[in-house]
């Protein structure tokens, strides 16, 4: 289901980059990390509240992870709410802060305000794909995703292609592939009245909140270090090569995105499997999952690295043309970034892992590690002896690094969750 919703994420790029000008796609990078904090607002809730849920329902508690569940959807959703509206308001001064300049701003303006506007559908459609899963529905997430997916193509097609709308075609698109799932989660949980999980009147239990928050930090560590990283990528590529350099980087990330959807896919979907076996204490189920999970996160590694180092020319030529400045830039990129995910699948489980089973502060430094600190880190110094292959060679150095750190916490803390 995360290969689809990553390919519809991608999509705007595309046809922007094809359709509209390098000037739009720069403004789509600039304005990245603010969608990047909204998405992973979501994701935080998301991944933190059904760990709970989960963990509830194998305890035996059903009424109360109902309650949970209806609480932390209208959180969010009040959440929503707030930013669209803060955001919408402090619109110019938000886009200036992210460094766009009085070219980029118009396009910017276009883009990010729809987005804004539709940041409520945004948050939620993240929740509903997890509790979907949490339900035992996830056949339904994934119809939905796809649904979504090939709605935002379809009109990213007909907006900027025929209706000329530029930019803000690709906004209104996405923003109408948030709607499908976050309506279509919205009527299954309505309707699921003679299950497990569907709405119900919830409680006022700040606890639940605070735990949400706390177990899913690392998720809205992952996106907030995106946001930060991206920004230092620009930089650093702007004075290494300039303007070419920058939409490379911005095909490099979104490719990147694409292939670890892989990952965190698969990591996600299994994370509610471990909440539940870890709730009923059940350590022989707990084993053979993890085993199985990790036999399927290595040989997917390896399969992933040689659809990048193979294909990656072809990504970049999807975004860009043959034989341009910003294809041949790209195309180096790709022999080098490609060796990090070797590292990242095992990095993004044993995240995955720790919140499913609460532990949210082991879940947080492996997620800071490999997407802030050691990516900062190698942004920062590597270029300096290495130059433009130094800056690609950052993503290798810190997921490679916090490869380590990861097996070092499965294997310390075997013991306690009894998954080896």
């Amino acid at each position: 289901m995360m290969v689809f919703s990553g390919l519809y994420t991608i999509v705007d790029t595309i046809f922007v980059s094809r359709l509209v000008n390098t000037d739009a796609l720069s403004s789509i990078n600039i304005v990245t990390p603010m969608i990047n904090i909204i998405v992973g607002l979501g994701a935080m809730f998301a991944t933190g509240a059904s760990a709970i849920v989960a963990r509830k329902q194998g305890e035996g508690k059903d009424i109360e992870a109902r309650k949970d569940f209806t609480l932390i959807i209208l959180t969010v959703l009040a959440l929503g709410v707030i930013i669209a509206l803060v955001g919408l308001f402090f619109l110019e001064p938000i886009i200036y802060a992210l460094g766009a300049n009085t070219v980029l701003l118009p396009y910017a303006k276009e883009y990010l305000s729809l987005l804004f506007v539709f940041a409520p559908a945004n948050m939620l459609q993240v929740l509903f794909s997890i509790f979907l899963i949490t339900a035992g529905n996830p056949g339904l997430g994934f119809i939905l995703t796809l649904s979504a997916g090939l709605t935002n193509a379809c009109f990213d097609f007909i907006f900027m292609g025929p209706l000329h709308m530029g930019i803000r075609g690709a906004a209104l698109a996405t923003s109408m592939g948030y709607l499908i799932q976050t309506t279509g989660g919205v009527i299954f949980f309505l309707r699921n009245k003679g299950k497990a999980l569907h709405f119900v009147t919830p409680h006022i239990a700040i606890p639940v909140i605070t735990e949400s928050l706390s177990n899913g930090l690392s998720e809205m560590v992952g996106h907030l270090s995106s946001a930060v990283t991206t920004f230092l990528f620009n930089k650093t590529m702007m004075k290494l090569i300039g303007v070419d350099g920058v939409a490379a980087i911005t095909i490099i990330i979104y490719s990147q995105f694409l292939l670890s959807t892989f990952y965190i896919g698969f990591s996600m979907g299994v994370a509610p499997i471990f909440s539940y076996n870890y709730g009923n204490q059940n350590h022989v189920h707990m084993k053979r999952i993890f085993k199985i999970c990790i036999s399927f996160i290595l040989s997917v590694s390896v399969l992933v690295f040689s659809i990048a180092m193979i294909g990656g020319p072809y990504l970049a030529g999807i975004f860009t043309p043959k034989g341009s400045g910003v294809y041949s830039i790209t195309k180096a990129g790709f022999l080098i970034v490609s060796f990090s995910f070797l590292f990242s699948g095992v990095n993004i489980f044993s995240s995955a892992l720790f919140t499913a089973l609460s532990n949210g502060k082991l879940s947080a430094i492996i997620s800071f590690l490999r997407s802030l600190v050691l990516l900062s880190i190698g942004i920062l110094l590597l270029p300096l002896f290495l130059g433009t292959e130094g800056l690609w060679l950052a993503i290798p150095f810190a997921e490679g690094t916090t490869f380590l750190v990861s097996i070092l916490f499965i294997w310390k803390k075997k013991e306690i969750y009894h998954y080896i």
